[in-house]
């Protein structure tokens, strides 16, 4: 029983750093697109030729 003096504050203060967590990121926008993420993975993005390794195409 004795355990129980350093386990209740040890899982109090996690709890209050997840809850802590939780807000910041909530604070910082985390949580304000949340389709965004989703959608970007099936956009096709074509490939441009000569674009890879900063060489770009001669403009015409």
């Amino acid at each position: 029983m004795d355990v129980l003096i350093y386990l209740i504050p040890a899982a109090l203060f996690l709890g209050l750093l997840g809850l802590g967590a939780f807000f910041w990121a909530l604070k910082s926008g985390q949580f304000d697109d949340l389709d965004g993420a989703a959608e970007r993975i099936l956009m096709d993005d074509e490939d441009k030729p000569g674009t890879w390794f900063g060489i770009h195409p001669p403009c015409h």
